[in-house]
């Protein structure tokens, strides 16, 4: 990528340099609270928090990293996390990166100190998470991740480095695992996307760790018309967790949601453990919007963008932290779905679909 190419992203990022998505006033109307002690920080990173009053432990945690210029509060208002977790009766941690750390605001996904296990921001992030989880009574087994572009790759980072903590993450705008070591290589990904073998990708996450599986879910959503982020970069990340979950390159249903594409895969029990959104014809950032409870979670801003569907709902559904979201399905083209293996996925599919509606229905425990 030339010279050219790297000083005029960055001069388009120093505009957004302060700007917390809503202005000054945006923490005060978020229900975060700061907690300024959570352990060892070795990134440097700021920690906020919401725990709902009127919802019972153990709580389900999840985790939402902002994007470059953006703080935890003006990116919760942005994208009504804080409202959802009243709703469905989930904790909520949103980190925050310190200017001294990155004058852009962005977390340092691309940094060896501080995208590897035990070291730096990922570091910071797993005693935040820790901390929420001997003082809020936090289930083990449901902690999610989610973050957009920056905050998206720091997603991508937090799954690979720590995979036995979370149950599933969702990725908004971001970029795979271990593409970058250096500011060269994270402007060069995150604006051309090079496309790499799919065992190289799942390597990366593979050797981040000693974990060998279970394996979190993943959700990705990308804008066709991001700019940003070459939307290229969602396709190598569904091809590394593809990998990683030894998963067909077919996907196994398509359909809409919203009017929008979805793919999906899921395991031998018929659980989706992969699916991915393409927001066509939006640039980048997170999508908002009305959700099908005809609650509307965010407020429209500079990478927050009404497209008609509420990513973080959907986002939430995925984490079973809400409703199922209703979605035609078709048969992915050219898929062998009369195969007797195909039938039977189908089948576990189904029976998983209507094993959740009982429970949430309450005629199932």
């Amino acid at each position: 990528m030339s010279l050219a190419k790297n000083i005029e992203f960055l001069r388009h990022l120093s505009k957004l340099h302060g700007w917390n998505g809503f202005g000054l006033t945006a923490r005060g109307r978020s229900p975060l609270d700061e907690t300024l002690d959570f352990g060892a920080n070795p990134g440097g990173l700021r920690m906020f928090s919401y725990v709902p009053a009127h919802s019972r432990p153990p709580f389900a945690l999840v985790v939402v990293l902002h994007g470059c210029g953006q703080s935890a509060a003006g990116y919760d208002l942005g994208t009504g996390w804080s409202m959802l977790a009243k709703h469905c009766g989930f904790a909520l941690l949103m980190p925050e990166q310190h200017p001294l750390n990155n004058t852009h605001g962005c977390f340092n996904w691309f940094k060896p100190d501080d995208n590897r296990r035990g070291h730096g921001e990922a570091c910071s992030i797993r005693q935040m998470i820790a901390h929420m989880t001997h003082e809020h009574k936090i289930d083990g087994c449901r902690i999610f991740i989610t973050g957009l572009s920056a905050g998206g790759a720091m997603t991508s980072v937090m799954l690979a480095t720590y995979p036995e903590v979370f149950a599933g993450g969702a990725i908004i705008a971001g970029l795979p695992y271990g593409v970058a070591a250096n500011v060269r290589e994270a402007l060069s990904g995150m604006l051309q996307s090079q496309t790499r073998p799919s065992g190289a990708l799942g390597d990366f996450v593979r050797n981040a760790s000693t974990h060998r599986g279970p394996w979190p879910k993943v959700s990705v959503w990308h804008g066709s018309a991001d700019r940003m982020v070459n939307p290229g970069n969602a396709d190598e990340i569904v091809k590394q967790w593809l990998d990683v979950h030894r998963l067909p390159a077919t996907p196994m249903s398509e359909g809409t949601v919203d009017g929008y594409p979805r793919q999906v895969w899921w395991d031998a029990d018929g659980e989706t453990v992969v699916e991915s959104y393409t927001i066509t014809n939006m640039a980048h950032g997170t999508p908002i919007g009305i959700a099908e409870n005809d609650q509307r979670y965010g407020i429209e801003g500079a990478f927050l963008i009404e497209a008609g569907i509420s990513s973080s709902y959907h986002i939430a559904n995925f984490f079973g932290l809400a409703s199922e979201p209703q979605m035609a399905v078709q048969p992915a083209p050219h898929a062998a779905t009369d195969s007797p293996r195909a039938k039977l996925a189908s089948m576990f599919n189904l029976g998983a679909t209507i094993t959740r509606a009982l429970t949430a229905a309450g005629l199932m425990k």
